[in-house]
């Protein structure tokens, strides 16, 4: 990758981006996430080399700049969550995406998206109350909001949130997918044994890590 188009069509090849200029000068190029309209990717000419800002997790910042002599603290942003990649032909284009990742990644992070990415890890054959849920999505406290999201689950083809039931076990009168009897099915399918409408957690219940 060496051109900030490359870099720009990569970036919008992720979920809700879109481009702006936002400084009325086309040597700045963005590429920010609908809805919160934070920016994830910045490009830009600098002496004569296209540079990426991107934003990175602490614990991965150092590792890039000690990896890539390409890869600075961030330029003209805070320069302990963001980068500059350098397209000078020095870092692997595998590299620079995996970056770029990182910072939509870190930009669209919200409580729906975790919890989502832990109904996603619930294997077939098993179940996870809503209690696991928010401990695995980073925040024991927030179970009332497993339910929430679940309810409008917006893909429930991969993300199985019928696999979810409360501490005892109990199914969802208000599933959103068509009610009790619905979540009943498509668990019986996975091979889950209800009795008295309730799962047996010793039996089916998922062990958190």
């Amino acid at each position: 990758m060496r051109t900030r188009e490359e870099a720009l069509a990569y970036g919008l090849s992720f979920p809700d981006t879109y481009q702006e200029a936002p400084f009325h000068d086309p040597n700045w190029q963005l590429v920010r996430v609908k809805g919160s309209k934070k920016a994830f990717l910045w490009t830009y000419e600098r002496n004569g080399l296209i540079h990426l800002n991107v934003k990175v997790d602490p614990e991965w910042r150092d590792f890039w700049r000690s990896a890539y002599s390409s890869v600075i603290a961030g330029y003209h942003q805070n320069k302990e969550h963001w980068n500059t990649i350098i397209l000078d032909g020095t870092v692997p284009p595998e590299d620079i995406k995996r970056m770029i990742a990182e910072s939509y990644d870190l930009v669209t992070d919200s409580p729906s998206k975790r919890i989502y990415e832990a109904v996603r890890k619930i294997p077939k054959g098993k179940v996870a109350t809503y209690g696991q849920i928010a401990e695995l999505a980073g925040d024991k406290k927030m179970a009332r909001a497993v339910g929430n999201a679940l309810h409008n689950n917006p893909d429930p083809e991969r993300i199985p949130c019928y696999r979810v039931v409360n501490a005892k076990g109990e199914l969802a009168g208000g599933f959103a997918f068509g009610g009790a009897e619905v979540q009943a099915g498509l668990l019986e399918a996975d091979g889950i044994q209800l009795t008295d409408g309730k799962v047996d957690l010793k039996k089916y219940g998922m062990k958190l890590p």
